[in-house]
């Protein structure tokens, strides 16, 4: 980046909020893949009116924006392309504004920790339910570009689902406050619906105003054993069938709960093909702990080789710290994992593991499989090592073959992780040319001159 562009924002938000050193770029120049690029420039401002002073600057500069929270995501969506971008980080904009305990709302800026704003919530008995795996380093800004999700989409849904008003700095600079408080409001087109989910590409959002419910007073969790993969997947279906709901439905299969075990030593059974880590929860003590006994029934039923059911807090945090650990654990099987994200029909579900088990065995590489079973969004992830280009190109062709699988029954390319660079190859098939139209006329409407994050879902 020159030296002009650089000194100009450092005018704006002082020379302890811009970065530009090499050591400093390349902390930047990645997120949760192995994709990297290092950027122009990074930024930290702490105001939106300082976001929009930058944008401005880059709008009239004809400089790339790409909006980062922590960088956790995992489809290079805050990757920065091309190489003269200029990074807005959001970190120090990572304050609780206001927690309404009347109207059940949280004010909060685009850079709190996810988990920090659901532990400062639930200090007044209420409940900010969407909780992505990176829950303790994503932050919300992230989560609502992403529209992420997370074990509890199941009963509760996801994190658009409680998006109740946007502050987003527009591609001239503008500044857009959408929604509001209230729970219903049909004024005008939803246009937090439309920046939510749009991973930084029509807007950066740099606060929000959030629904909260009553805080569950009981919960009840069973890790639940099965020999046969498939039984476990189709458990799945017949759990829900039984006319409950959990809070939460995930699948682990054997490798999965072998890399766990060995890197957590938490005492998990290894020698079965899967596990499901089902929770209840409510209000009322003896709904929940019928509920969890129903599913038991349910799940033994279907071949169910051992429960587990937690007894008390401990228990249940370690059966969550077994689930929150399988993606860092997979590195002791292989040193590069690319982590997928498709959504399928729950009957599906088993039709679609068996698919991806195939796929992993005509190719020789392991495909370990694991996710939030209950709504049909699979994490299948590829371990290989890209130092060996072999594995790469059949990395690329297993990865088309999954979402292949996916498209047909009915699925779709993700569920939470987004598209990013990584799906881009796929996404036309995914949607159809029409819907690609209208997506890049919104586009070329909100930013005619593609600054924000330039290369991203389908815009080249």
């Amino acid at each position: 980046m020159n030296k002009q562009i650089i000194n100009l924002l450092i005018r704006i938000l002082g020379p302890k909020a811009v970065l530009f050193t090499p050591e400093d770029l390349a902390t930047y120049s990645y997120d949760g893949t192995f994709v990297e690029s290092n950027p122009g420039v990074v930024v930290l401002p702490e105001t939106t009116q300082q976001v929009s002073q930058v944008v401005q600057l880059a709008a009239e500069k004809h400089l790339p924006v790409v909006p980062r929270g922590m960088g956790s995501g995992l489809a290079a969506g805050s990757v920065p392309f091309p190489d003269n971008s200029v990074v807005i980080s959001l970190t120090r904009m990572n304050h609780t504004r206001e927690i309404d305990t009347l109207n059940a709302i949280v004010k909060t800026e685009a850079g709190v920790i996810t988990a920090d704003l659901q532990a400062a919530v639930e200090k007044h008995g209420l409940f900010y339910p969407p909780d992505p795996s990176s829950i303790r380093h994503s932050t919300i800004g992230g989560n609502i570009a992403c529209n992420a999700g997370g074990p509890r989409c199941l009963k509760y849904g996801v994190t658009g689902d409680y998006v109740l008003g946007l502050t987003v700095v527009l591609a001239d600079g503008r500044v857009l406050n959408t929604g509001g408080e209230v729970i219903k409001d049909v004024t005008g087109y939803d246009l937090k619906r439309l920046f939510t989910g749009s991973e930084g590409t029509l807007g950066l959002i740099t606060e929000a105003t959030l629904r909260l419910i009553a805080k569950p007073q009981f919960t009840r969790t069973a890790l639940i054993d099965f020999v046969s993969l498939e039984n476990a997947s189709q458990t799945v279906n017949a759990v829900l069938s039984s006319g409950i709901v959990p809070a939460t439905l995930e699948l682990m299969d054997q490798t999965a709960l072998v890399c766990i075990e060995q890197a957590m030593k938490l005492g998990l059974e290894t020698n079965i093909e899967a596990s499901l880590l089902i929770e209840t929860d409510g209000n009322d003590e003896r709904t929940v702990a019928h509920e969890i006994e129903n599913v038991v029934r349910v799940c033994e039923a279907n071949g169910a080789r051992s429960v587990k059911l937690a007894q008390g807090a401990a228990e249940r945090d370690k059966l969550w710290l077994a689930r929150r650990s399988i993606s860092p654990s997979l590195a002791r099987k292989a040193p590069n994992k690319l982590g997928e994200d498709i959504t399928v029909p729950r009957s599906a579900i088993p039709e679609v593991i068996r698919k991806i088990r195939g796929i992993s065995a005509h190719y020789e590489l392991p495909i370990v499989i694991f996710g939030h079973a209950g709504d049909g969004n699979l994490h299948p992830n590829i371990l290989f090592d890209k130092r060996q280009p072999d594995q790469w190109e059949k990395v690329e062709a297993m990865v088309a073959e999954i979402f292949e699988a996916a498209l047909a029954v009915g699925g779709t390319l993700s569920g939470e992780h987004g598209i990013g660079t990584l799906k881009l190859p796929y996404l036309e098939k995914a949607l159809g040319p029409v819907s690609i139209d209208v997506q890049k006329q919104i586009k070329t409407s909100l930013d005619p001159n593609n600054i924000f994050n330039p290369g991203k879902m389908f815009i080249d």
